[in-house]
């Protein structure tokens, strides 16, 4: 019942369910593990897809199917969402991963474009909009089904390991990139070397299969399949009946999104390229960072179980808000200094990593929990964080390289004041 709390419920030993959690949390991990390499590898497999003649050409194609299949997440949020809410968490699970680990493998198999030409790009692009798609999904059935499982008293803890998941496959990425390009040399890597970090994307989709298969579905969902059968246009109802909610998870999904793409993506070329940091540094502070943030996403969970969501995200916004343009100003050619940058940025938003999930599933009924969230967390991801990149290098070359710090500064005000606006949900039922 709404608004019940931990104080009304019976003190039980709990014993956190390790094994369930870890195969509901192994599909977000393949499915950032495969996205990141293909930023990662772009660089080597671009000519393999479109005429070597050109290269940077071939870049920028290898690189606009990665924007292009980006732009599919809030489509497969809807969809996905949609058959999440329909037939189940897991089914919802199973079917991204199934996405994510088959678009993988595709690309590690693909032909190349001298054997069959324009159909090498053509399927490419095939392949990385499924997994787009998948990536969009995943957000919003995994999210609900880590809410669903948890005792009210200890969703945040739950939640936490969606995050950890993430960092965790962004750290083996990174160190699969590092291993690669120490034992292979440049000619290895563009012949085949890439299809091997596709391969085990793959492979380890297949293992999160395995693990998925053996979840069971959660009463939340059992309870309101009827009811979620029966909704007719789930879209228009989160806007017709939960505009604030989805207001609400708009406004946090801004700054949200931000961070992430600021903090594990635009940052690191903005510092090379533009601030003339050695890469080396960059990508060891960023290490340093991500594991951290990692170290950080659980603890915090539980901490948001205690004193409550609200709080957690108001130091988060907040500090960002007053923090983010004073960092910009420590990213240069200085180890120490981008340790500072990459700690302080990501130790400030695994705050809020560690419990959106939580946060988002809180905000919409059963019945159009997956649809909510799918929909309109990948909409604003799209918009916000796929363009994130592209903000701050064109400002950057502008000259205006300190407009992208207070870019997100103001996005970080409007996360304030959507968190504000949230009611404490700590301990209660969900809908």
């Amino acid at each position: 019942m709404a608004g019940t709390t931990r104080a009304d419920r019976p003190q039980e030993e709990h014993r956190l369910p390790v094994r369930t959690l870890v195969s509901a949390s192994i599909g977000n991990a393949v499915e950032w593990f495969d996205w990141t390499v293909y930023a990662t590898f772009l660089v080597y497999f671009s000519t393999q897809f479109f005429p070597k003649e050109n290269e940077a050409l071939a870049l920028i194609g290898t690189t606009s199917t990665y924007a292009l299949a980006f732009f599919f997440r809030p489509l497969g949020g809807w969809l996905l969402g949609r058959f999440a809410d329909l037939r189940g968490r897991k089914a919802g699970m199973l079917l991204t991963i199934l996405l994510m680990a088959g678009g993988s493998l595709v690309i590690a198999v693909l032909p190349t474009y001298e054997a069959v030409g324009w159909l090498a790009p053509i399927l490419l692009l095939l392949a990385r909009i499924a997994q787009g798609m998948s990536l969009g999904g995943e957000v919003s059935s995994a999210s609900s089904y880590l809410a669903e499982i948890a005792p009210p008293e200890r969703r945040g803890r739950y939640a936490a390991f969606f995050y950890v998941s993430t960092g965790t496959s962004l750290l083996a990425a990174s160190l699969l990139g590092v291993l690669l390009t120490s034992v292979l040399d440049d000619d290895q890597l563009r012949s085949y070397g890439w299809r091997i970090a596709f391969a085990i994307g793959g492979l380890l989709g297949i293992v999160g299969l395995w693990l998925r298969r053996s979840l069971t579905e959660t009463d939340q969902f059992e309870e309101n399949s009827a009811k979620a059968r029966a909704t007719k246009n789930p879209l228009w109802l989160t806007i017709r009946d939960h505009p604030r909610a989805v207001l609400q998870l708009c406004g946090v999904t801004v700054l949200n999104t931000l961070s992430y793409y600021t903090f594990f993506s635009a940052l690191t070329p903005f510092a090379i390229n533009f601030r003339g940091a050695d890469d080396n540094d960059v990508f060891l502070a960023l290490s340093i960072g991500t594991a951290l943030f990692v170290a950080l996403c659980y603890p915090f969970g539980a901490l948001s179980d205690r004193f409550g969501r609200k709080p957690q995200m108001l130091v988060w916004s907040g500090g960002l808000a007053l923090l983010v343009v004073p960092l910009s100003f420590l990213v240069r050619d200085d180890l120490l200094s981008l340790i500072v940058v990459f700690c302080v940025g990501l130790g400030l938003y695994a705050l809020l990593a560690s419990i959106v999930p939580a946060v988002m599933s809180e905000l919409f009924p059963t019945e159009l929990r997956a649809t909510g969230i799918g929909a309109w967390y990948n909409v604003t991801v799209a918009v916000f964080g796929g363009t994130a990149p592209l903000v701050i290098t064109a400002l950057s070359e502008a000259g205006h390289p300190l407009w992208f710090f207070w870019y997100v500064a103001g996005g970080a005000v409007i996360a304030f004041i959507a968190t504000l606006s949230l009611r404490e949900t700590k301990g209660t039922e969900l809908r």
